[in-house]
C-alpha cells in the first residue's frame, strides 16, 4: 500500500492532499502520524490534482510529515442478528464494554436505493401507544415521518417512550427498535442508556449515540449506519424495523460546518446547496419492497431553529417525508406531556393504516371530529379574549370547553402510559359524548349507534 506525504493544507476536519494516484470516492484512508499513532478518515472529494479527506477523528498532530494510505474500501457496517441488545458509538464501536459484533456480513453504509418498481405499498398499523399519534397522526408500516420540534421541549422522552411502546398490534411478527441519537450531552447519553435497560426495550432495540463533543464527520456516518444495520434486519432477517433518528438539526450542522470547511458556496441561511438531496439519501430509505418479509419504517425528529416551520431543515424534511407530528411550545408550558398539537400535524399514509382490519371501522371518522371540534375551539379562544366569554352562544362554549377537555384528557399522557388503539378511541367517544349528537356531523349514523357511549350503555 502506497504512502503519500503530499499534505498541503489541514482545515478544521479536512486534509487536502497533493499528487496521488486515481483515487475512489469516499474511499477509506489511514493516516499515520509522526509518532506511529493512526487516525483514520474518508475521500470526500477527488480530482487529478488533489484529494480531500476528512478525518474521523480530531486533525491535531497532523501536519506535513504525516502519511497517508488509501485503502482502496469504502466505510462497511459488520452486522449481524446478535447486534440486537446492543448500544453503539456513532461509529459503530461497542459503548456497553461488551465485545466487537461478530460480522455476518459486511454491508455499505451508502445502502442501495429501492427501485421504485419494487417498493410496495405501506400498509399496517404501528401503535405507539401514544393517542395523539395513534389516533390523529397515525404511523404506518414503512412510513417516513418526522416529528418538528424545538429546544428545550421533551422530545427525547416522547422518542423513548415510542422506542419501547411501539409495536403492531395483533400480530406475532418480529418487530425492532434501531435508535440512533447525533450530537447529544452526555447527559442525554446517560439518560438513553438508563432509560433503555431500565425498561427492558434494549432486548429488541439497536443503540446508536453519538455525542456532541464527537467529530462532526461521525455525526454524518451515524444514521447511515443505523438505516443500514435496520435494512440488514428487515430485509435480509424479516424484521419489521423503527428507526428512530434524533437529532436531525444536529446532523444538518454537521453537513453545514463541513461544508464551510470545503469553502463551498452556501445556500438557504448558510447550509450546503446538496442539503436537500443529502437528507433525501436518508429519508428515502425507508419502505417496503415487495417479496421481502420485513419493512423500515422511520421516525426523524429535529429541533426547528427559533420554532421557525419554514427554516430549511424542517422546510425540506416536510418535503421529502410523509407528514409531520408538531411538538407545541404552549402545551409544554401548561404542563401538557406529550405537547403534540394535533392541528399542524399529519400523516399522509395514515388512510392506507387504519379502518376495518387494521385498527376500527370507526377510526377515521372519530378522528376527524375529534380534529374538527378541537380547531374549532381553539379559533372561539381568539374571539374569547376579544369579546369575553359571556358573549359566546351555547354551543360556542361547548367547543371551547371541548378544546380544554380534548388537552388535558386526550393528548395529556403519562409517560410510561401505553394506551391501545382501542383506548384511544374509546377516550375520543368519551369526549364527544358531551358535544351534541346533531353537532357530529363527520360521523355516520350507524357508527354513532354503534359506538357513541349513549347507546353503547343502553345495548349492554
Amino acid at each position: 500500500m502506497k504512502e503519500y506525504r503530499t499534505i498541503s493544507q489541514v482545515a478544521g476536519p479536512l486534509v487536502f492532499v497533493e499528487k496521488t494516484e486515481p483515487v475512489g470516492y469516499q474511499e477509506l484512508v489511514n493516516l499515520v502520524l509522526a509518532d506511529g499513532t493512526e487516525k483514520r478518515g474518508q475521500v470526500l472529494d477527488t480530482s487529478d490534482e488533489i484529494v480531500v479527506v476528512q478525518v474521523f477523528e480530531t486533525t491535531t498532530g497532523i501536519g506535513k510529515d504525516t502519511g497517508v494510505r488509501f485503502t482502496g474500501e469504502t466505510i462497511k457496517m459488520p452486522v449481524g442478528k446478535d447486534m440486537l441488545g446492543r448500544i453503539l458509538s456513532g461509529a459503530g464501536k461497542p459503548k456497553d464494554g461488551g465485545p466487537d459484533i461478530v460480522p455476518e456480513k459486511r454491508l455499505e453504509i451508502t445502502g442501495a436505493a429501492i427501485n421504485p418498481w419494487a417498493r410496495g405499498s405501506p400498509r399496517q398499523f404501528i401503535q405507539t401507544g401514544i393517542s395523539t399519534i395513534d389516533l390523529t397522526n397515525t404511523l404506518v408500516r414503512g412510513q417516513k415521518l418526522p416529528i418538528f420540534s424545538g429546544s428545550g421541549l421533551p422530545h427525547n422522552e416522547i422518542a423513548l417512550q415510542i422506542a419501547r411502546q411501539a409495536k403492531v398490534p395483533g400480530s406475532d411478527e418480529e418487530f425492532a427498535v434501531v435508535f440512533a441519537a447525533m450530537g447529544i450531552t452526555k447527559e442525554e447519553e446517560n439518560q438513553f442508556m438508563a432509560e433503555f435497560e431500565r425498561t427492558g426495550a434494549l432486548e429488541h432495540a439497536v443503540v446508536f449515540l453519538n455525542l456532541a463533543d464527537d467529530p462532526a464527520v461521525e455525526r454524518i456516518i451515524t444514521p447511515r449506519l443505523a438505516l443500514t444495520t435496520a435494512e440488514y434486519l428487515a430485509f435480509e432477517l424479516g424484521y419489521h424495523v423503527l428507526v428512530i433518528l434524533t437529532d436531525m438539526t444536529n446532523y444538518c450542522e454537521a453537513l453545514r460546518q463541513i461544508g464551510a470547511a470545503r469553502e463551498e458556496v452556501p445556500g438557504r441561511r448558510g447550509y450546503p446547496g446538496y442539503m436537500y438531496t443529502d437528507l433525501a439519501s436518508l429519508y428515502e430509505r425507508a419502505g417496503i419492497i415487495k417479496g421481502k418479509k420485513g419493512s423500515v419504517t422511520q421516525l426523524s425528529i429535529l429541533t426547528m431553529p427559533g420554532d421557525d416551520i419554514t427554516h430549511p431543515i424542517p422546510d425540506l424534511s416536510g418535503y421529502i417525508t410523509e407528514g409531520q407530528i408538531v411538538v407545541n411550545r404552549d402545551l409544554h408550558r401548561k404542563g401538557i406531556y406529550p405537547p403534540i398539537n394535533v392541528l399542524p400535524s399529519l400523516s399522509r399514509l395514515m388512510n392506507l393504516g387504519i379502518g376495518k382490519g387494521f385498527t376500527r371501522e370507526d377510526h377515521k371518522k372519530v378522528s376527524d371530529q375529534l380534529y374538527a371540534g378541537y380547531a374549532e375551539g381553539v379559533d372561539l379562544r381568539g374571539l374569547v379574549a376579544i369579546v369575553g366569554k359571556d358573549a359566546l352562544s351555547e354551543r360556542d362554549r361547548g367547543f371551547l370547553e371541548f378544546a380544554e377537555m380534548f388537552e388535558n384528557r386526550f393528548v395529556r399522557q403519562g409517560k410510561d402510559e401505553d394506551r391501545t388503539i382501542d383506548e384511544s378511541l374509546d377516550l375520543g367517544w368519551d369526549l364527544l359524548k358531551d358535544i351534541p349528537e346533531e353537532q357530529l356531523v363527520r360521523i355516520d349514523r350507524e357508527l354513532i349507534q354503534k359506538y357513541h357511549p349513549k347507546y353503547r350503555k343502553k345495548a349492554e
